[in-house]
């Protein structure tokens, strides 16, 4: 790929496959990216609001009762939950179709290069977990272990887009791969760890519905009705088991079907034949426009058989997922009462204490030393180009912890002295990270790659 973009971007055929290899990659990272500087903006307004003498309304806002009620039956719970539990599920069924993509088709599929970023993954989920374990083992904040082991992948993008040109391909790739990694580490650890009390008749309306869509994909039935019915089933029957909904999302995105109902060859010749009544009549009146319809509803249908349903539902999800829900999920959880007297001590308190130090060293303290082990033992070799202290600094860009952090914490502590505490650690740890991260880039990083490259790589994003 480097020799393609750098000794050949002269030639039109090199200049193609940049497009076609690189288009989908640079489309999720700028939205991805985009959507990190929202986020950061989100936080920043909730920050604001919580301490302005608006607050009371923030927290009311968020503690507003909201029901939804079929007859008798009627689910009621908080905005914020409603938030944290509703629309968190989109987000989690979003990871599931990525997890999905990437063991089938990406990064992940490839044995050898799956290694470094599950490595990655493996260390940086497992050594802040201790470093936040040796701080608050044996006290009332020892749950909260699982709130630093999560990379915030739009955030984490959103601070490498700021390189512009310099990051390379493999730096996109790697990140985002050890991101997805761990956001399935993070999964389990929540459906593992993070559930007091489970409920078997919820459990079994859950596996049922799951049941159910693996069963339609086994029939090869891809009905949107039956799959949103099925989801709202699942989602209903974990809520009321006790393991936490956003469950369901996951288990979603896993069953989306991946797979095309026709192939290459089929598609094409079902196109030419929708576009051979236009190329017969040349020179002659078009067809009128019912014949015009068919011929471009029989296009549309071909496409979409050729098209996965996972792929076209999780390119549709990127903006939704980066410019809207995860915003909102910022601004309702990110509000936390800094009190000018107590910052130092919340921060220095053993949730706060832990969960900063977790993000900001044990996180690329963890990604760093299993990579760099995988490399040593031969298990795995650095992407083609890549540095030491390139890698350091994503090592470092995976301690910006901000989503999943943040929603673990509301799993972990009820209290609410111990969520502010965490939370803060959450913001100045991802912060401190992110610094330092964009900082070991800048100086680890080569100049802006020559023009041509930088063309065809622009190209490749807007062809």
């Amino acid at each position: 790929m480097r020799e393609i973009m750098r000794g050949h971007h002269d030639d039109p055929a090199a200049i193609k496959v940049v497009r076609g290899f690189v288009a989908p990659i640079l489309g999720v990272f700028r939205t991805q990216a985009q959507g990190g500087a929202l986020l950061v903006v989100s936080a920043i307004v909730a920050l604001i609001w919580a301490n302005s003498a608006a607050a009371e309304m923030y927290h009311h806002l968020l503690t507003l009762p909201v029901a939804i009620a079929f007859g008798d039956a009627a689910l009621a719970m908080p905005l914020e939950h409603w938030i944290n539990d509703g629309l968190m599920a989109i987000f989690f069924f979003a990871v599931g179709l990525e997890i999905k993509r990437e063991v089938l088709t990406g990064e992940l599929s490839d044995p050898r290069a799956a290694v470094l970023p599950i490595a990655g993954a493996l260390g940086g989920v497992v050594v802040p977990a201790l470093a936040y374990w040796a701080i608050n083992g044996g006290t009332p904040t020892a749950a909260g272990w699982g709130i630093p082991m999560a990379t915030d992948i739009a955030f984490a993008l959103g601070v490498l887009a700021l390189l512009g040109a310099r990051v390379p391909l493999w730096m996109m790739v790697f990140l985002t791969a050890l991101a997805i990694v761990d956001d399935l580490l993070a999964v389990v650890v929540i459906a593992a760890f993070y559930t007091v009390e489970i409920h078997l008749e919820g459990l079994v309306v859950a596996a049922l519905a799951w049941g159910f869509v693996l069963w339609m994909n086994q029939r090869d039935m891809r009905s949107a009705a039956l799959y949103l019915t099925a989801a709202l089933a699942m989602w209903l029957g974990l809520h009321a088991s006790g393991i936490h909904a956003t469950i369901a999302g996951v288990l979603m995105g896993l069953s989306i079907p991946a797979s095309p109902r026709i192939d290459r060859r089929s598609f094409v010749a079902k196109v030419e034949g929708s576009l051979d009544a236009f190329r017969k009549r040349e020179g002659k009146p078009l067809p009128g426009p019912k014949a015009a319809a068919a011929s471009l509803h029989d296009i549309a249908h071909a496409a979409a058989e050729a098209e996965p349903p996972s792929h076209r539902i999780e390119y549709a999800l990127h903006r939704p997922v980066a410019w809207l829900i995860l915003p909102i999920f910022a601004l309702a959880n990110a509000g936390v009462h800094i009190d000018s007297g107590g910052f130092a001590s919340a921060l220095a308190s053993p949730a706060g204490l832990g969960v900063g130090v977790g993000l900001l060293l044990g996180k690329p303290l963890g990604i760093f030393g299993a990579t760099w082990l995988a490399v040593r033992f031969g298990l795995g070799a650095l992407p083609e180009g890549a540095r030491w202290g390139q890698l350091l600094g994503v090592a470092q860009l995976g301690g910006v912890g901000f989503t999943m952090s943040l929603f673990v914490t509301g799993l972990a502590f009820s209290d609410q002295e111990h969520i502010a505490e965490a939370k803060l650690g959450i913001l100045v740890g991802s912060t401190v990270a992110a610094v330092v991260g964009l900082w070991i880039l800048s100086r680890t990083l080569p100049a802006a790659p020559p023009k041509g490259a930088r063309a065809a790589m622009h190209n490749a994003g807007h062809g």
